[in-house]
């Protein structure tokens, strides 16, 4: 679990470098909790529909669908710096530019290739971004 809160911890840090298991742990989660928003979301409509068909003529849509609605959005927006920190910090640990979390825009194939890079292992050692992230003598990753 920690590993997923990390890049919260870590919200506007652009500097530094960051292990796979960070980078996707946190997209584990952003992806969970996303479903679940969704989850309710398609619930509300389900239980707008069926009130439609007793006769009971909802005017409006579920609250569910505007809980999930709202969530979802809140938590998109609550995502989007830390998710940007964490990928240019994976390209920081394999001593790249964290510019390069630019190459997202490329229309069609640009998140592949971003997400390929995101697979790729860091640098092994110390480079320009800072010390190995790997390194077991270091005891302040979770800090």
């Amino acid at each position: 679990m920690e590993w997923m809160i990390l890049p919260f911890k870590r919200y506007a840090d652009f500097t530094g470098r960051s292990r796979r298991m960070e980078f996707w742990m946190f997209r584990l989660l952003f992806y969970v909790v996303l479903t679940v928003f969704i989850g309710l979301m398609i619930a509300g409509f389900v239980v707008s529909d069926l009130g439609e068909q007793s006769g009971n003529r909802p005017e409006d849509i579920s609250v569910m669908v505007w809980i999930g609605l709202a969530g979802a959005g809140i938590w998109y927006l609550a995502c989007i710096i830390p998710s940007i920190a964490v990928c240019m910090r994976r390209f920081h640990d394999q001593d790249k530019s964290g510019w390069m979390w630019l190459i997202y825009f490329i229309p069609y194939v640009g998140w592949l290739v971003v997400v390929v890079f995101m697979c790729i292992e860091g640098t092994r050692g110390e480079n320009q971004y800072g010390a190995d992230p790997k390194d077991p003598s270091r005891a302040d990753i979770f800090a």
